[in-house]
């Protein structure tokens, strides 16, 4: 009798979700799987041998990526983390100079509804004045990680314009503005470009 034996790679789901697919061109549905190689007896497997890692699967393309695709994010997480990044940016923002100034608190409402989210009120502002540094500024970055240079430049204009509301620009502010562009991923150039533009185009 002859006996087949091989050495065969199989896969097993060990998730699922959704991701942006790098082939597809956008949100897809993944299945995360683990492969490992197996010695195979009539292309049955029989002993398990070596793992080789996970990858992520479109359902779709079927197409297999590292698992750092997962990072890149969804259309939907780029939409929700936009008017929760421009929330926290005119946190900072605000703290940086008269939290209590009525028109600086009226600017940020604005910037805020504008990107998204209408219920956004007095009240909300408040409980952002209340939050950490820390988690305003992860806010911010997370959504500069999803934005264009020009959508960077349109971000951090109307933070400037926040901070404008109740009269120039103090130092205070200036350095947030720099810090909110540099979270966006700007360098300082490009960020004192748009500062100096949006405060010329205020006057």
């Amino acid at each position: 009798m002859l006996l087949v034996f091989s050495l065969s790679v199989f896969f097993r789901t060990t998730g699922e979700g959704t991701f942006h697919c790098p082939r597809c061109g956008g949100d897809r549905a993944y299945r995360r799987r683990a492969a490992r190689r197996w010695l195979t007896l009539f292309f049955l497997p029989l002993v398990p041998l070596r793992r080789l890692g996970e990858v992520a699967e479109c359902r779709v393309c079927r197409t297999r990526f590292a698992l750092s695709a997962l990072r890149t994010p969804t259309a939907q997480q780029l939409a929700a983390a936009l008017p929760a990044g421009m929330r926290a940016a005119a946190g900072l923002v605000l703290r940086a100079g008269d939290p209590d100034d009525e028109r600086s608190r009226a600017r940020a409402i604005e910037a805020v509804t504008g990107y998204g989210e209408p219920d956004y009120d007095d009240v909300a502002v408040d409980t952002d004045l209340d939050l950490r540094d820390a988690f305003l500024e992860e806010e911010v970055a997370r959504a500069g990680a999803g934005l264009a240079v020009e959508a960077k430049e349109w971000f951090l204009a109307r933070c400037v314009r926040i901070g404008l509301a109740d009269g120039p620009l103090d130092e205070p502010e200036r350095r947030t503005l720099h810090r909110v562009a540099q979270l966006l991923g700007m360098s300082r150039a490009h960020a004192l470009g748009v500062i100096t533009m949006t405060e010329g185009a205020a006057h």
